[in-house]
């Protein structure tokens, strides 16, 4: 038999099943799915941004303001800024390696008392009010709670979810007044949920998730600022310099994203002119549902996700053994 006729049969043979009963009856359950999931997705972002559409930007005159933009996510993001020679300032406490002619640097230590104001000042005074926030920087202590320290903790948080408030502190109120930005929180998906050896970094997390839900009804209610953007980003674990030892030691390849992802899906929700919540990858968006589960069935999946990151700690130490 010839790969024609293989081909021919199998299309007949699913044509056959498409017109039974069973057949049909699947379909209408895809194609309910299909259009309730395009429903959805047309209400959210018509909800979170208000019904309003914004035809003011002009990313000529745009300014983005990025932290954590020397390495990691924020490198890759000021990359593709660079290829439409965005003005980008980075805020970083490490100078980028290369840098386009668009693209400025603003030392500045997050969690250092202070510098954040002092920082902002600067930035307003010798480059203008920026439109766009991206609050990048972020990291783990990658320790369990016992062997946290006090120092540890204070850092964590002053970098992932005090620094983001501050800094929209800073540059919302030029927002406001002429109802034009979008700040993007980049958080994780450990805003959903927390594993073993990432308790801190997990609650600085759903902090930053809560904080942009919190600016999105201040925006609609209190500053009457329907379109002003506010855009969240939850990715999985990025292949970056900060967890490289650990994607390598550990079996977690299969929720493993590389930078690019992640800075792809800022971009587009920043040239679409609509705030958006995002999971990178895609397929992981269920995650953002989890706390919908059963008790039971949230508890393995945590289960799971903590195996995996106690497993890649110890392969680490044997590894430096």
């Amino acid at each position: 038999m010839s790969h024609q006729d293989t081909i021919q049969k199998i299309v007949l043979r699913a044509s056959e099943v498409a017109k039974s009963p069973y057949g049909l009856a699947v379909l209408g359950v895809l194609a309910s799915y299909s259009v309730l999931s395009r429903v959805n997705t047309y209400l959210s972002r018509r909800v979170v941004n208000n019904s309003c559409t914004d035809r003011t930007w002009d990313w000529k005159k745009e300014i983005v303001v990025i932290t954590g933009g020397s390495s990691g996510i924020g490198a890759s993001v000021v990359s593709k800024l660079e290829e439409k020679n965005i003005k980008v300032i980075i805020l970083d406490r490490n100078k980028p390696p290369s840098q386009g002619p668009n693209t400025f640097f603003v030392e500045c230590n997050l969690a250092e008392l202070g510098a954040i104001t002092t920082a902002a000042a600067h930035i307003r005074t010798k480059y203008g009010h920026p439109t766009v926030l991206i609050n990048n920087a972020g990291f783990s202590n990658n320790k369990p709670l016992i062997d946290v320290t006090e120092q540890n903790l204070h850092s964590v948080f002053a970098v992932n979810v005090i620094a983001p408030i501050l800094l929209s502190q800073e540059f919302l109120p030029a927002m406001i007044e002429r109802n034009h930005g979008h700040i993007v929180n980049i958080a994780s998906m450990a805003s959903f949920s927390t594993q073993a050896t990432n308790v801190d970094y997990g609650c600085t997390k759903a902090a930053v998730l809560s904080f942009h839900e919190g600016l999105l009804q201040e925006l609609r209610h209190l500053y009457k600022a329907p379109a002003v953007r506010a855009s969240i980003v939850h990715p999985s674990y990025v292949r970056t310099p900060l967890v490289a030892d650990l994607l390598k030691k550990g079996n977690m390849e299969s929720v493993t994203v590389e930078p690019e992802d992640v800075s792809g899906a800022v971009i587009r929700a920043l040239y679409s002119g609509y705030g958006s919540q995002i999971v990178v990858p895609p397929h992981l968006t269920w995650v953002a549902r989890l706390r919908s589960f059963p008790v039971w069935m949230q508890e393995k999946i945590r289960d799971g996700m903590s195996t995996m990151m106690i497993e890649a700690h110890s392969n680490m130490k044997n590894l430096k053994k």
